[in-house]
């Protein structure tokens, strides 16, 4: 395709996919779209992960190199007034996972008609990298082992970059993620009688507090790390002593020795405040994705090989289940620049208001075809 026609084709098929947003697993549009599509450039198309599509192009060797997409949406409700704005109320793909799913598409429509690479491909769309983490789920159904996976290959379209920059980073890249969430129990009393109840929100309060202790005074100040607590719910009445108090939250880090220290340090505050106040401290510490490394051999090939322009990025504290496959096999994960200050399309992921310009995507596709290149 030249460029004209692929931007007609991202365009089309970004906007289409845009207003149809799912979340997790129950991606049945989404999947039915992609498999079309696939089944158009000659593909048959395979199904995992409940609504995960695979596509496959055979090589002259049957060990394969994997480019990944996912293709999950989130619950936002959309305010970007586009003309092609989410159908589905209250979902949209405010992380530009339609984008991610349109560059794939792109892509292996730009190669199935070339004669056989050296390796195997092997296109990944993914359900539920928002949650629960469909990559892991992939893994864990042998999408590595039965499609002789030996590299994989990811992208995210990134707002804090300029428009048709490739960020690469060597190494860490996104952060180990723990979800948090604590149940506070005391005894409820008349606020006249405080002395007669268990006050489970100046708990609460004392554990915000001394959760915040764990990254200034436990971690080394090498390292990186931050706990969040993001909600706090309870209490009945103005005149009532809480009786249970519920925060949320989550912990990041890049190192496993970081996390499981503040982990350790969790429990130890929660237990020493359980005896301290006499309240009944419950908490559910979930591991989630795993830090996003990337290969060092694979960034050195692609950071000096690579041409167009290129911006070594920071690591973020951002969790992405990509990191289940490169537990697997050696991997890289690229940010792509979408930042377009003209129309106003700077909005972080996650916003209401994100957009792009479909003109960054031809970048993605463009760097999908010379990794190839570098790979194969």
């Amino acid at each position: 395709m030249n460029n004209n026609n692929l931007l007609t084709y991202l365009t089309q098929t970004r906007r289409a996919l845009h207003q149809i947003p799912e979340i997790g697993f129950d991606l049945f549009e989404t999947s039915t779209y992609v498999q079309k599509e696939l089944k158009s450039f000659g593909y048959d198309p395979i199904i995992m992960a409940k609504t995960g599509v695979i596509a496959v192009k055979p090589g002259l060797s049957n060990d394969a190199i994997a480019f990944r997409a996912d293709m999950d949406a989130l619950n936002v409700v959309e305010m970007t007034k586009a003309d092609f704005a989410s159908t589905h109320e209250g979902r949209m793909h405010a992380c530009g996972h339609d984008a991610h799913m349109t560059m794939l598409l792109a892509f292996a429509k730009s190669v199935s008609e070339l004669t056989p690479f050296k390796h195997t491909l092997v296109f990944v769309f993914q359900p539920a990298e928002e949650g629960p983490g469909g990559a892991k789920v992939l893994v864990e159904e042998g999408l590595i082992e039965r499609f002789h996976i030996k590299k994989i290959f990811g992208m995210h379209v990134n707002p804090g970059l300029d428009e048709g920059i490739i960020g690469l980073a060597d190494g860490p890249l996104m952060a180990q993620s723990l979800e948090l969430d604590i149940r506070i129990k005391g005894k409820s009393a008349h606020a006249a009688e405080p002395d007669q109840g268990i006050d489970a929100l100046i708990t609460a309060a004392q554990l915000i507090l001394a959760y915040q202790t764990i990254v200034s005074r436990n971690v080394d100040p090498i390292e990186t790390a931050v706990v969040t607590l993001g909600t706090i719910k309870g209490g009945e009445a103005p005149n009532i002593i809480p009786q249970e108090v519920r925060l949320t939250g989550t912990a990041r880090g890049f190192s496993p020795h970081v996390m499981a220290l503040i982990r350790r340090r969790i429990t130890e505050i929660n237990e020493g405040l359980a005896k301290s106040s006499g309240c009944v401290i419950e908490a559910i510490l979930t591991d989630t994705y795993p830090a996003v490394i990337n290969d060092s051999k694979l960034y050195r090939t692609i950071a000096s090989h690579l041409t167009g322009p290129i911006e070594t990025v920071k690591p973020k504290m951002f969790a992405e289940d990509f990191s289940y496959y490169q537990q697997k096999v050696p991997g890289l994960f690229a940010m792509l620049g979408t930042r377009n200050l003209g129309l106003n399309y700077n909005h972080p992921i996650h916003s209401c208001y994100f957009n792009l310009d479909e003109k960054a995507l031809i970048r993605g596709v463009d760097f999908y075809t010379q990794v190839l290149a570098m790979m194969d």
